[in-house]
């Protein structure tokens, strides 16, 4: 479908003028005087973010689980059961071998993103049942999973599966978006190469369009768990 574009000069100029701003002309960056987005929840122990975090998971229809670094692989290998294990498809991280996991994985014939693969990793992410991916970054506030995603570490295995289990790592949870946009922007500063897109998903799929009644796993998993993990 084509289309046109008529009067847009004008009218951007008509907006840059409400501005008092020249067309095309970055505006200076401000600075603040105070900035008190910084320092919500500062003083918060890694504890209490956990428990933050977890009393955030109940009203978006999260369950949330604890474990140890010692007792990850056993702890995981119990919640694919309770979920009813299936068809498994996992990213390409390396920290699932850091992690010890790779036993787990193998157990259940866990099927692993694989770039060069092109759209049959999106096939087998569609079929699975369950989807596994650990999380680089956890807003505590809203308990809302951040996740740097690239080639290997792909959206669809934490969108397409019914089910979406997420690794937490303990030291990956901070207060909110705030602290995981300094994050961000210190990756940038440090000339560190940044993931191609990044998602923050806080739950399973819910929409109350439909006459205001909420109905979750609308459009991606019908359930999401995290397993938060400790002393890693």
């Amino acid at each position: 479908m084509n289309g046109t574009i008529e009067n847009r000069d004008s009218f951007l100029k008509r907006i840059a003028d409400k501005l008092n701003r020249v067309p095309g002309e970055a505006p200076e960056k401000p600075e603040w005087s105070h900035s008190p987005q910084e320092h919500v929840y500062e003083d918060y122990s890694e504890d209490q973010l956990v428990e933050m975090m977890k009393n955030a998971c109940e009203p978006i229809h999260t369950k949330a689980f604890e474990t140890t670094s010692a007792k990850l692989a056993e702890q995981l290998d119990m919640l694919i059961t309770e979920y009813g294990a299936g068809k498994i498809v996992a990213t390409k991280d390396a920290r699932f071998n850091e992690f010890g996991l790779k036993d787990v994985l193998e157990k259940y014939q866990v099927y692993t993103w694989d770039y060069s693969e092109g759209h049959k990793n999106i096939d087998k992410a569609a079929e699975a049942a369950i989807g596994l991916s650990i999380c680089d970054v956890m807003l505590a506030e809203s308990a809302t999973a951040g996740l740097f995603n690239d080639k290997d570490k792909a959206r669809s295995v934490s969108l397409l599966p019914e089910i979406s289990i997420v690794i937490v790592p303990k030291s990956r949870i901070v207060p909110r978006l705030t602290q995981a946009m300094q994050l961000v922007e210190n990756k940038v500063k440090n000339g560190e190469k940044l993931s191609s897109y990044i998602n923050f998903i806080s739950g399973p799929s819910n929409s109350a369009d439909i006459e205001m009644r909420l109905v979750v796993g609308v459009h991606g998993p019908i359930k999401v768990a995290y397993l938060i993990v400790s002393d890693l």
